[in-house]
């Protein structure tokens, strides 16, 4: 789901731009890598909690890239109310496994 997120446009990833998103309401959902450091996730879950965005960790740096077909990536934001939505489904059914 990521990757068909992504290759319509509507995922923004890295820091920068993930954080950019969330802040101007563009981002409906932020999934942030399992292994990024304490401090990334302390910051992405304190603004999403602020911004009323749901967030996710998941998967490695390595494999949050790869979701998407790119490098690593230590975060991501999806700006795409169904698609998000729609990961976010995938996202809680992979939970229940």
């Amino acid at each position: 789901m990521l990757g068909l997120a992504a290759k319509s446009g509507n995922v923004v990833s890295g820091e920068f731009s993930t954080e950019k998103a969330v802040k101007t309401g563009k981002a409906f959902l932020v999934i942030v890598a399992d292994d990024s450091s304490d401090n990334t996730k302390k910051h992405f879950s304190d603004m999403t909690a602020f911004y009323e965005v749901p967030i996710y960790f998941y998967s490695d740096k390595v494999g949050l890239g790869n979701a998407i077909g790119k490098e690593f990536r230590a975060s991501l934001a999806v700006t795409d109310e169904n698609l998000a939505n729609a990961v976010i489904k995938k996202l809680q059914s992979n939970k229940t496994e």
